[in-house]
């Protein structure tokens, strides 16, 4: 059972670089044709200063760290019974290859379903990058099955 007490948990920071190459498959691999995600100089006259990060990659950064359920496991909660139920973005600028981007996370709230059956995690992270520019903010929902 998860603990309301964990409501305003603050989880270590952790960053991880936008790679060029990385931006370009990923862009590929979820059938993204618009030419700013895919070449340079496209980017450049649509304004960018680099390949800007495709909507949905900043979640696929957040989770390449070693340990990436670390957080939630510090909180009781058994990988076994966790589905990942809902993933928003809310962005305020445009992260490009070559950004290096931290990723501030905390648990904003926790609540219980169908008579504590199911519980929900609602984790929010705040995205900046190396200037300490607010990209964006994540909310991610994770459902644990009792």
């Amino acid at each position: 059972m998860l603990d309301t007490n964990d409501i305003g948990k603050v989880f270590d920071p952790t960053t991880a670089s936008v790679e060029r190459g990385r931006l370009s498959r990923f862009a590929k691999s979820i059938g993204e044709n618009n030419s700013i995600y895919l070449d340079d100089a496209a980017a450049k006259k649509a304004g960018y200063d680099d390949l800007p990060v495709p909507p949905t990659f900043l979640f696929c950064l957040k989770m390449d760290v070693p340990k990436p359920f670390e957080n939630y496991e510090s909180l009781g909660v058994s990988l076994q019974k966790l589905l990942h139920a809902n993933q928003t973005f809310e962005y305020y600028n445009t992260a490009v290859a070559g950004d290096v981007l931290t990723f501030s996370s905390f648990v904003e709230d926790i609540y219980a379903k169908k008579g504590g059956a199911l519980e929900f995690l609602i984790e929010k992270t705040k995205v900046v990058n190396q200037k300490g520019v607010h990209i964006a903010d994540l909310v991610t929902t994770l459902v644990i099955r009792n």
